[in-house]
């Protein structure tokens, strides 16, 4: 079989006729039609359709004569009223055989040409950063090239749906962050769900949040700076990139676990945040440690704990929320690869199965922790309990606090 040629399409209008219940969940109805995916044969049939039949038989050649689609359109059955059983029985098997022959087939050859990896922001931030990173090792594990596909715009929305609408063939992917997949969905009118729509391959890597403050703060731990900001309401304040990013979300996290208000300060992204707390326009973020812990190491800012499990490799000397006081407070901005709902999940498993490899590697493994993140690897299933359970905890925080995106 040639699956090269694909899929055909076979329509055959209802003309009013009613289709036994039991068949109806096979087909798609719309437009007074159903339609059935196939695959037919590369060879042109060995036998003639019988001169006596209850089908017309018509043959075009797509795109080859060794490749034709047989168009059927049915004229009579045995009930005026019903479809036969037996014809939309033998349909629905044979589209079943051959398209779960034709993914085998596909993901037995993958990868077979350039893959790829759509990031929904602009060169030069984090996730750019991360799969640029890895890129060559990756591409030595697939035995095939990458093309990096920056598409920015709408917090990450349009490089997501762009994922979304592309064809479930193995050759494209989301490199997304945490707000892709579990936030977004509830501060906007998106046209897709992330966790119906994608379909997780695995998380690369994690960049827990830093509790960063700037030096004129008399806060030099979590605990005191939960205290002055309990006597200071009001006064206590803390920037972010904007209305439902991770740092804000991080902030409005700490202020729930530990009781201490702490007003919100939106920039418009993180670099200009950033410069806000290094001139003492804001007192607090929650920020990532690739954009900050040089500061730390000059003194220019103040890391009183990292939201994570572990120390940093990067900063040593800070210790975690929960060694801090806090050990609810886990949050960060993680990126994870992930693949248009459809994708053959061998071609998912292969996938994933090179990630792992990759950020496995000592060297890598060092290269991130110099940044201040986490080289992961993940199987898709922990990749997809890991989103279903942040959309929930983000999503309740994000009700509780009537957040809104800009």
């Amino acid at each position: 079989m040639n699956c090269s040629y694909v899929t055909h399409v076979f329509r055959l209008p209802t003309n009013g006729r009613r289709f036994p219940e039991a068949m109806l969940p096979l087909f798609h109805l719309q437009d007074n039609a159903f339609t059935v995916f196939t695959v037919l044969s590369g060879a042109a049939p060995s036998h003639k359709p019988r001169e006596k039949s209850n089908m017309n038989l018509s043959f075009s050649s797509v795109p080859s004569r060794r490749n034709q689609v047989e168009a059927i359109r049915h004229k009579k059955t045995s009930s005026p009223n019903t479809l036969s059983r037996r014809h939309v029985a033998m349909w629905a098997l044979a589209a079943s055989l051959t398209a779960g022959f034709c993914m085998s087939t596909q993901a037995a050859s993958w990868p077979a040409k350039p893959i790829r990896i759509v990031v929904p922001y602009a060169v030069g931030g984090s996730g750019d950063v991360a799969i640029r990173s890895i890129q060559k090792h990756l591409e030595k594990a697939l035995g095939a090239s990458l093309y990096i596909d920056n598409k920015s715009g709408a917090s990450g929305n349009i490089g997501a749906a762009d994922v979304v609408r592309a064809a479930p063939d193995g050759y494209t992917f989301l490199l997304g962050a945490t707000n892709n997949y579990v936030m977004n969905q509830f501060l906007f009118k998106m046209t897709f769900d992330p966790l119906k729509d994608l379909v997780p391959v695995s998380l690369v890597v994690n960049s827990p949040l830093l509790v960063m403050v700037n030096p004129s703060l008399p806060s030099k731990t979590l605990r005191e700076l939960t205290a002055y900001a309990k006597q200071n309401p009001g006064k206590a304040n803390f920037g972010s990139p904007g209305p439902g990013t991770a740092p804000h979300l991080g902030g409005l996290r700490y202020s729930e676990l530990s009781g201490a208000p702490l007003t919100h300060v939106a920039y418009r992204g993180a670099a200009p945040a950033v410069q806000g707390l290094l001139g003492g326009e804001i007192q607090t973020m929650f920020v990532t440690a690739d954009s900050t812990s040089g500061h730390v190491l000059t003194g220019r800012l103040r890391a009183l704990a990292v939201a994570g499990t572990t120390r940093l490799v990067a900063l040593p000397d800070v210790p975690t929320t929960a060694e801090a006081g806090l050990p609810g407070l886990i949050a960060g901005n993680w990126w994870g690869l992930s693949a248009p709902a459809g994708t053959d999940p061998a071609i998912i498993r292969k996938m994933a199965t090179a990630i792992k490899e990759v950020m496995s590697r000592p060297e890598v493994i060092d290269q991130f922790a110099k940044l201040g993140t986490t080289a992961v690897a993940s199987s898709p299933t922990e990749f997809a309990t890991l989103m279903a359970k942040e959309a929930t905890e983000w999503k309740a925080l994000i009700r509780k606090s009537n957040v809104t995106a800009e």
